[in-house]
Order: structure tokens, then C-alpha cells, then sequence
């Protein structure tokens, strides 16, 4: 979409928000006493997908943007209709959101924050964005939704599982569908216990930015609580690619558990050194040598191949799920692609349907309404079982997966088992939880 179509369909862009280096496009109408940014006046409305093209994320943001895609058809009226036919909600009837056509942008995060709300705010200000979605780092969410309050548009996060999103650096615009960090630890940590008992020694290796300190707290926590010692915690650059300098003192720490708090290509490459230097085959203080990878995705266990083979983790999502809602989302990506979706894929994918579901329940896309829509929203059919918004802090709950690398694929994605689906209320916390304390809901900017 061309600025020059934008300026056609009456965008006047103005000064902008204080601090915030945000110029907002401002639309006022006949009709229209209290506008708010990017207000659609044309046939259509635009939607901005930021996802990681490059980077150590790059393979989950390449999901996100095919599940984006198949998202849009979808609403158009194009392919089977996918989980819009088994959507607790029937608000959606594939002629777009309020009758307008959805159009898409799309943006490169890089997975790096200043990259991520570069393109944001360009897909906001020259592309008329009503809406942003998307991204695999906690870092980039945090940033890009920090933007989209300032803008005046909703943040449907994608792949972003700190605490912190929806904890200190929440925000009124912005909201989750993706479980966190300690969501993650409370559904893994009853598992580790009853596989490796009580009496461990674990050695973490931490991701330097916001999801690895969350996740990292959050499973020593869980596990502590069971009898676990935390032998030490490392922490490793994001832009990490050899890991063998962190492995080696694991040898002689003392510890028999090696927790890896990475994601993506850094949980690939970890895992692949930890392999070489022997860990898996390893007896540590009588015990067998153990690796737990509190966060995982079929995408990560295909880059690691055999080496994820018995490894336990926790997952939003997995295509393998019976429920009506998953094999709708598994037919309509396979029929398109050739394979089945990741969960990075499947969170991208609800994002974009709650989004246009709660336009069209609130009768608008002013942002303040279609929050309001969402705020203690209550669902099913979109393959998690009955979930809630909750309206304290924007985050979802609902079952969470504990999965393990499978010994026996049957096929190239049939890479990880569901052991156990873990009650939504099993991970369930107070709103003021100390783990999220800090932060401030604050009100919903429109923008205008």
C-alpha cells in the first residue's frame, strides 16, 4: 500500500506524541467527532505483520508471516475458512473486518528492538497500520508494544513468552496470546520431579535480555521449590552462535541437570555443544547427566535433529493436538504449504482472528473499543481449550503443553511427543504475583 493511496483516502499526518518519535496519521471526518490513528475510511484496512526475517529467530518469524498470510485469506473469504469455523465466536464470515477488504504489510525485526519499532512505526505512519502483530523475542515485543501504546494501536503480540510482557512492561494496547515464562516452569517443573527426582544439581545457561532473566528465574523457582539446587546461571548474547567456551565449565561444576533458557538457534547451537562435549552420556554424582529446555518448538527440534531425543520442554502449541479447532489450523497451513505450522504459527494465526473478531463485536476499529472487546474476553475452538483474556493484564490463559523429543519420528516433523497437557489451572497466578509486579496497565491511547 503506497503512501500516495493513503494520502487519497484523506491520512493527514500530524505532529507527534511527546518523547514518543512517533508521527501519528490523524483522520477527522464529518462523521467523525473522536478520531483515532489510521482510522480505515476506504474499502479496506491494513494490518502490519513485524516479524523476524533475519537474525537467530528468523526460522519462527518465516512461520509467523505464512500463518499471517493464510490469516488474511481467510478473512477474505479465501481457502477452507480454517479455525474460523470452529471459533467459539461466529462474529467472522470471511467478508474481511467490518466489511472493509484486510490488507497486509509486512516489516523485518532482525530480532533486534531498535529494528523492530523502526519498522513498526513506518508501517504505522507511511502505511496506515490499524493494527501490529508479530515477532519472536521478548525484547522486540516489549519494544514494538511500548511503541504501538504511544501510537495509538493495538499490539496483538506473537511469539514473546518473558514474564515481563504482560507483567512490568505491560501496557493497555497491547495484549498476549502466547503463555510466559512462568506459566512454562509451573506445568515442567511436577514433570522433572517425577522423572529425575527431587535431589538435582542444575547448571543454567541464560539468554542475556528480558525472556531469558524471566525464564530463568521462573524455572529455578519451580524446580528449587521441589529440592533442586542452582549450581550457577550464565548468561550468553543473543548473537551467540558457539557455545562450547559455556559448556565446558559445566563439566566440572558439580551439577547433573544443564538447564538451556535459549530459543531458536541458540537453543540449536547449545544443545548441538552440550551433545559434542558428552553431557548426555555423562554420570554426575550417581546420576544420569540430564538437559531440560524449558521452552521448545518443533521448528528448534528440527534444527537440532537427534539431539533433542528424550529432552523435556514446555510448548504453547502442537500440530499433533485432536482437538476440532488444531486439525482446522493443521489442514488449511498443510493444504497451503506442505507442512504442518509451528507454534509460532498458530499464535500469529489466533492473534490476527481475535483481533478482527473483536472489531467486529465491538462495531469498530477504534483501539479503545476493540481493547474493551477483548478485556476478560472468554473462548474455544482456536486449539488451546477455553481461554481467557484477562483484563488485568492482557495475557491468556489456558492448557499448557509438556513435550519431550520423540525417540522414534515417524516423519521430519514428527519430532516431539505431548506428555502431559497441564490445566489452565495449574498456571494460573495472581495478577499481582510478584514475578510481574512493577508495571502499570495504564489506559488505552486512540492516538487522536
Amino acid at each position: 500500500m503506497s503512501k500516495s493511496t493513503l494520502t487519497r483516502r484523506g491520512v493527514l499526518r500530524t505532529g507527534a506524541v511527546a518523547g514518543a518519535g512517533v508521527a501519528l496519521p490523524t483522520i477527522f471526518t464529518s462523521s467523525s467527532a473522536s478520531a483515532f490513528t489510521n482510522e480505515p475510511t476506504g474499502g479496506s484496512v491494513t494490518l502490519g505483520f513485524n516479524v523476524p526475517q533475519t537474525g537467530p529467530y528468523a526460522d519462527e518469524g518465516a512461520d509467523e508471516l505464512r500463518a499471517f498470510e493464510l490469516a488474511v485469506e481467510h478473512l477474505n473469504g479465501g481457502g477452507d475458512g480454517g479455525m474460523m469455523n470452529t471459533f467459539s465466536s461466529k462474529t467472522l464470515d470471511g467478508t474481511g473486518i467490518l466489511g472493509k477488504k484486510v490488507e497486509y504489510v509486512t516489516g523485518d525485526t532482525q530480532t533486534k528492538s531498535d529494528a523492530a519499532r523502526a519498522s513498526a512505526k513506518s508501517m504505522i505512519e507511511k502505511d496506515g497500520a490499524v493494527m501490529i502483530s508479530g515477532g519472536s523475542s521478548s525484547g522486540v515485543a516489549v519494544a514494538v508494544q511500548g511503541l504501538c501504546q504511544e501510537a495509538g494501536v493495538i499490539f496483538m503480540a506473537g511469539l514473546t513468552h518473558s514474564n515481563d510482557t504482560t507483567g512490568k512492561d505491560k501496557k493497555a494496547n497491547g495484549f498476549r496470546h502466547f503463555f510466559n515464562a512462568y506459566m512454562s516452569a509451573a506445568a515442567l517443573a511436577p514433570v522433572l520431579e517425577k522423572m529425575y527426582g527431587k535431589d538435582r544439581k542444575a547448571y543454567h545457561l541464560t539468554a542475556d535480555y528480558t525472556w531469558g532473566w524471566t525464564q530463568q528465574e521462573s524455572i529455578q523457582a519451580a524446580t528449587e521449590a521441589m529440592g533442586w539446587e542452582t549450581v550457577n546461571n550464565v548468561l550468553t548474547p543473543l548473537a551467540q552462535t558457539d557455545f562450547s567456551s559455556y559448556i565446558a565449565p559445566v563439566l566440572n561444576s558439580g551439577a547433573d541437570v544443564l538447564v538451556l533458557n535459549h530459543y531458536g538457534g541458540n537453543m540449536v547451537n547449545s544443545l548441538t555443544n552440550a551433545v559434542q562435549f558428552g553431557l548426555r552420556d555423562k554420570q554426575v554424582n550417581g546420576k544420569n547427566f540430564e538437559i531440560v529446555v524449558p521452552l521448545y518448538s518443533r521448528l528448534m527440534a528440527r534444527g537440532a535433529g537427534e539431539n533433542v531425543k528424550g529432552i523435556f520442554g514446555s510448548t504453547n502449541w502442537h500440530w499433533s493436538l485432536q482437538d476440532e479447532g488444531s486439525k482446522a489450523f493443521v489442514q488449511s497451513f498443510g493444504t497451503k504449504y506442505g507442512f504442518p505450522p509451528s507454534q509460532a504459527a498458530h499464535t500469529c494465526y489466533v492473534q490476527t482472528l481475535l483481533y478482527a473478531d473483536a472489531v467486529q463485536r465491538a462495531g469498530s476499529f477504534n483501539p479503545c473499543e476493540v481493547g474493551a472487546a477483548l478485556e476478560g474476553f472468554e473462548f474455544d475452538g482456536l486449539g488451546n481449550g477455553p481461554t481467557l483474556y484477562r483484563a488485568d493484564d492482557h495475557q491468556c490463559f489456558k492448557d499448557v503443553l509438556v513435550v519431550r523429543g520423540k525417540e522414534n519420528p515417524e516423519s521430519e516433523f514428527d519430532l516431539l511427543e505431548v506428555v502431559e497437557v497441564t490445566p489452565r489451572a495449574q498456571v494460573e497466578y495472581a495478577p499481582d504475583h510478584p514475578m510481574f509486579a512493577g508495571g502499570n496497565l495504564g489506559s488505552c491511547n486512540p492516538g487522536a
